[in-house]
């Protein structure tokens, strides 16, 4: 009965959410979230894009390492030297800016030792949805792109970028102004959820 009424709950806050009528302001911008994939082409100014990194850089990090590191590219040469297939080649042409989150795979202990950052990938991850939901806020479009862990797109991001060793790139999201309409999508399935064990 309770598992029922925990269900009943999730579902009413959920519709609530989703039809704009909650107070609940970031529990919205969650549920709006959805993936742009074609822009106008109308550019983004300095203020946006420190507070999309800005955004970024809030997210959790395990042990507060903040192994995430940001290359934000406006250059439309560059932004089409960075396509790996031709899927992405009107994403990042039309982008306002592409940026791309990467992440130091080691840091310095007290001791001074280098140590292996097994947390990189999960803190990159959490950079990248602040990102994505920050864009969301500002009427902007974005979609994540993979890097991580293809390692053709990854070299090819090193490359055009210049991204030095021992640091890898994680995601490339292209972010500008949306040129269509999309509508977000609906997740939510109870029936993946387990309560107290599977």
């Amino acid at each position: 009965m309770k598992r029922l009424l925990l269900l009943l709950m999730a579902s009413a806050t959920l519709f609530s959410c989703s039809g704009g009528s909650s107070s609940n302001a970031v529990i919205d911008n969650i549920l709006s979230r959805k993936s742009v994939r074609s822009y106008t082409g109308q550019a983004l100014s300095e203020a946006q894009i420190e507070t999309l990194l800005k955004a970024a850089m809030a997210a959790p990090s395990g042990m507060n390492i903040q192994p995430w590191r940001f290359v934000v590219v406006t250059d439309r040469q560059t932004r089409d030297a960075l396509r790996a297939s031709e899927r992405t080649q009107g994403m990042y042409s039309q982008a306002a800016a592409i940026f791309v989150v990467c992440g130091e795979t080691e840091f310095t202990n007290r001791s001074g030792e280098k140590m292996p950052n097994g947390n990189w990938t999960a803190d990159c991850a959490a950079a990248t949805q602040n990102l994505l939901l920050a864009a969301e806020s500002l009427g902007l479009g974005a979609v994540w792109t993979a890097c991580y862990p293809y390692e053709d797109r990854m070299a090819k991001a090193a490359e055009v970028l210049g991204i030095p060793e021992g640091i890898t790139p994680y995601s490339i999201i292209p972010v500008g102004y949306p040129a269509g309409d999309e509508q977000p999508k609906d997740k939510w399935k109870p029936e993946n959820v387990h309560y107290g064990r599977w």
